[in-house]
């Protein structure tokens, strides 16, 4: 498949003239690599996983920094992230020259922690997804977005085992002594049983047999490596008690689709988990977008105790607010608006914009009004409004 260019491309290129160093993190083999190297093709390209660079480094980093002309591509930092001292009093040598430094890093947390205290106001960080509905319109519930998946849709099966047996022996292990690897895959199929719901801990420890505390951190993991998203209830509560937990979605639907052993779009469309799954394929597309924007994540859920819901609400900046509702019906029908009705009423500091997210059969189709102040449209429809 050829290059599929990415939405992030000219907040890269923006602060490439301005800062020393660039720092692009995200989940493996979303595409971080092939980016680079297509937007500073002069660079030179040094892959921090192979053992003849990793021991140079580890027994005269100094000599290996001094010897690179930059520009310069350091790939998979994570594995060595002693050197980021070394490449700062590079950048601090010759503060005037920008665009130095572009680095990668798969595990965002434990990449964050060295940059936060090495290479602070001198390099931009940014975070890449795969790839996107607006990027490319091969990403689909059935398959996702890897772009490896993509180019060949045929061993997507395939690609996802053993997408999931690295991700366990590399990042997993890198990140937490986890022994119990063979616990730790049924943890990834249960929780994609989970996916749209709203988290607890209690019910996803009880079946694997292990603690509270261990559901924590895997999770914590799964959030570290960009795997899964937890949705957070929305801070205001309009005079109403509220659930506190977060949703779980994962970033990939490709990726359910693979633990939950769906492997058709016939299968995918009768399946029980269709809705969950498409909801979760909002949330990472209004993640991907905002990301891609330059903005900050902001993406929440509500839920009151009455039983009050609604699946999404995302602040526009200037006391304005999204509520979205995500129905993977391919019919848009006024009842389904009720909940975003009945929120919409109780939000008095906000202007508010309802809107309820369906799968046309065709996505030309006009936006439909379901009823005052409610309209229903496609998901590329409402990405086009999240500017």
């Amino acid at each position: 498949m050829k290059y599929i260019p990415r939405q992030i491309e000219s907040e890269l290129l923006l602060a490439f003239r301005h800062f020393s160093g660039l720092i692009l993190t995200g989940p493996r083999r979303a595409g971080k690599t092939t980016l680079l190297r297509k937007l500073f093709p002069k660079a030179q390209y040094y892959l921090l996983e192979d053992p003849d660079i990793i021991a140079r480094l580890r027994s005269d980093p100094r000599s290996f920094i001094e010897e690179i002309q930059p520009p310069a591509i350091l790939d998979e930092i994570q594995n060595v992230p002693e050197i980021l001292n070394y490449v700062r009093t590079h950048m601090d040598r010759s503060p005037q020259k920008k665009g130095q430094w572009l680095l990668t890093g798969s595990q965002e947390a434990p990449l964050m922690k060295g940059v936060t205290e090495s290479l602070a106001g001198r390099a931009a960080v940014f975070h890449l997804l795969p790839l996107s509905i607006l990027e490319t319109p091969k990403v689909s519930l059935l398959k996702g977005g890897f772009p490896e998946v993509l180019a060949h849709p045929s061993v997507s099966h395939t690609y996802f085992r053993s997408y999931i047996q690295t991700y366990l022996e590399r990042d997993v292990r890198s990140i937490s002594s986890i022994r119990d690897l063979a616990t730790f895959r049924r943890f990834l199929s249960l929780l994609a049983s989970r996916c749209g719901q709203i988290l607890n801990r209690t019910d996803l420890a009880a079946p694997l047999g292990v603690t509270v505390p261990t559901i924590s951190e895997w999770l914590n993991i799964l959030e570290i490596t960009s795997q899964i998203i937890l949705a957070p209830p929305f801070y205001e509560n309009f005079g109403k008690r509220l659930i506190k937990s977060p949703k779980l979605y994962f970033y990939d639907s490709g990726l359910v689709c693979y633990l939950l052993g769906i492997e058709s779009e016939k299968m995918l469309n009768h399946s029980t988990f269709l809705g969950p799954i498409f909801e979760g394929f909002v949330a990472s597309e209004i993640i991907k977008r905002q990301i891609n924007l330059g903005r900050p994540r902001q993406l929440y859920y509500f839920r009151d105790q009455q039983g009050l819901e609604v699946d999404f609400l995302v602040p526009m900046g200037d006391r304005k607010l999204v509520l979205l509702e995500a129905k993977a019906s391919r019919t848009a029908l006024p009842e389904t608006g009720d909940s975003l009705f009945r929120l919409s009423k109780a939000i008095s500091d906000y202007e508010v914009n309802s809107l309820l997210i369906y799968r046309p059969l065709k996505e030309t189709e006009s936006i439909l009004t379901l009823r005052p102040n409610i309209k229903a449209l496609s998901l590329e429809k409402l990405l086009s409004i999240l500017r």
